[in-house]
């Protein structure tokens, strides 16, 4: 059996045979021995990954609590490595996420659930970084003036230098229950991240099943599409009011007093009196606008208001004493996407992906019943 001091170096060859697909026999001895690494160290180093700056600082900080010696590198391949596991684990509904809607009871006595969702950019190597990469390896090594093998085949880069991953939450009244995902996949991986978790939280028996959302199209596309069992969809007042202000700084300028009275107004009518209330006043605001820039401005927030009306329901929320912010899913946001977002960091997409799954299982109190089901020790 392979030690934590066995890691040798390994070329990461692929094989391609017409009608049998690639295969990279060097993955299975590279996997066999990140599984020779003991369960209270797989988990440790993890857990030190969260919140440090690097893998090498996360394999510096292990080497000091642990005495288990790892390089930067072979940290990462853990991390990454369990990552897509639990992604797999995901999607396939392994282990029992701990609740479900019949846990979510409000202080009044029904059950709610709420669904949040939202994108958020994460730095990615680009495709022209990973080719300057790889040429300054070649001249390292034409310099040296020795035969070395050929590098391993390179991933194609990404074509600009922040992707968008999307984020899906189901949440509590008082979020003591939630369960956070998120995919790099596009709309329709998000769309199905949303089905299966709805059925995995078993969503139809909640009394209450409130949408909370961002504005963005792809979200009540996908709320439609998936079919879900959702009684109400809302849109977050945090993005009502964030175009309503960007459209106050385009016309007033952005310490205008005037302009900040007229923006608390406009979202007072929005937040008590509805849609009509809002659309009403928007409307009488733009005809007296002077000027092609203004106007524009104007036209834009009336076109993003007007194409959402379904969804500016905060007198009813109100009434109903339901949420009208999107508070806990931009806060998930920025935790799963912490540990991407450090100073000089760029990422392939799937490896972000597959490190941020991690941080969504400790957001969504999930890491000790994953690692409970899903990890046994080795040896």
């Amino acid at each position: 059996m392979l030690t934590v001091n066995d890691w040798v170096r390994v070329e990461r060859t692929c094989w391609h045979r017409p009608g049998r697909g690639s295969d990279t026999p060097a993955d299975a001895f590279v996997g066999a021995a990140l599984a020779a690494v003991s369960l209270g160290a797989r988990e440790l180093a993890r857990r030190l990954n969260q919140n440090a700056r690097s893998f090498d600082k996360a394999a510096e900080d292990l080497a000091r609590a642990a005495q288990v010696r790892l390089s930067g590198e072979k940290l990462r391949q853990l991390v990454e490595a369990e990552g897509r596991a639990v992604l797999a684990a995901q999607r396939s509904g392994d282990f029992d996420l701990g609740w479900t809607a019949a846990d979510c009871a409000t202080e009044a006595g029904p059950t709610r659930v709420y669904l949040g969702g939202a994108g958020v950019k994460a730095p990615v190597v680009t495709d022209a970084e990973k080719k300057a990469r790889r040429r300054k390896v070649k001249e390292k090594r034409r310099r040296r003036g020795k035969r070395c093998r050929p590098p391993p085949r390179a991933k194609a880069g990404a074509d600009q230098k922040h992707k968008e991953f999307k984020i899906v939450a189901y949440y509590s009244e008082d979020q003591e229950h939630r369960h956070v995902a998120g995919t790099r996949q596009g709309h329709e991986a998000a769309g199905r991240l949303m089905r299966r978790a709805a059925a995995r939280i078993r969503l139809d028996r909640a009394d209450e099943k409130v949408a909370n959302v961002g504005g963005a199209d792809w979200i009540r596309n996908q709320i439609r599409r998936q079919s879900l069992p959702l009684g109400a969809v809302g849109l977050d007042f945090y993005h009502l009011a964030d175009n309503v202000h960007k459209a106050r700084r385009a016309v007033f300028g952005e310490e205008d007093e005037a302009g900040r009275a007229w923006a608390a107004e406009a979202l007072h009518a929005a937040k008590h009196e509805g849609h009509a209330a809002l659309r009403g006043r928007l409307t009488a605001w733009r005809a007296g606008l002077r000027g092609a820039r203004k106007r524009e401005a104007a036209d834009g927030l009336l076109q993003y208001v007007s194409k959402r009306e379904e969804m500016n329901r905060y007198p009813e929320f109100q009434a109903r004493g339901w949420q009208i912010g999107g508070g806990p899913t931009e806060a998930m946001c920025k935790t799963t996407t912490a540990r991407l977002k450090g100073s000089g960091m760029r990422w392939d997409a799937d490896n972000a992906e597959a490190v941020m799954a991690l941080d969504a299982l400790d957001q969504s109190g999930e890491w000790k019943l994953y690692w409970r089901s899903r990890l046994r020790p080795t040896g």
